[in-house]
């Protein structure tokens, strides 16, 4: 580890890890499936705003009941549910931002590396088949275990506490720029991900920085 500067590295997953337009995909989505089952999408939004779904984003072991909810509210078959289902997780992982991920990956042994990252419950599982994040990371904190999102400070004190580390201790990484300011706020320091050379630059200029102390 480096000593007294950056020891860790807490990076966000989509848009930064994942390359995936979190501003885009859902509304590409509500369209996609509204049209396949004939509907508007208004009338698809409404019917699932009235499907009483669990909090994906802030609970565990809810993904078949909010999937099953859903199905129920589009009148689905068991085929077209699946099909849904497996959509959804294509879209919501997107690719991996290998560039980056292999630098990261290159770090260990060097730097602390984890993830804080909103989710939906069954997350892990779906990034795990496909990237492999827990070879690379450890921890991930995932919102729908943690209990709480970002930007909300909390998010960012259990993940310091699972880090064992100060705020001074840690870069955090995220497209967000709500989220790098909360970050802020706490004395974490913060880089807003943009393009995947800048932030592999200033990974390299926090860790030099520490080296130079």
């Amino acid at each position: 580890m480096t000593g007294g500067g950056v020891r860790w590295l807490l990076l966000d997953v989509g848009g930064v890890l994942e390359m995936v337009d979190d501003a885009a995909w859902p509304g590409q989505f509500r369209t996609r499936w509204a049209a396949a089952f004939g509907m508007t999408d208004e009338e698809f939004s409404t019917r699932l705003s009235d499907a009483d779904l669990p909090d994906a984003a802030r609970r565990t072991g809810v993904d078949d009941e909010y999937w099953g909810k859903i199905g129920a509210a589009l009148g689905a078959s068991a085929e077209e549910l699946a099909s849904m289902r497996a959509d959804f997780w294509d879209a919501y992982c997107g690719s991996l931002n290998k560039p980056l991920f292999d630098f990261v990956a290159g770090l260990r042994g060097t730097v602390g590396l984890a993830i804080l990252s909103n989710s939906g419950d069954g997350a892990r599982q779906e990034e795990e088949r496909r990237f492999g994040f827990a070879a690379v990371f450890d921890p991930i904190c995932y919102s729908h275990e943690i209990g709480v999102t970002k930007p909300e400070p909390e998010a960012f004190r259990i993940a310091l506490d699972q880090l064992a580390a100060a705020p001074a201790d840690v870069l955090f990484v995220d497209d967000v720029p709500a989220n790098i300011e909360a970050a802020r706020a706490m004395g974490i320091r913060a880089h807003l991900h943009v393009e995947t050379a800048d932030t592999i630059a200033a990974i390299r200029a926090a860790m030099a920085e520490d080296r130079e102390q």
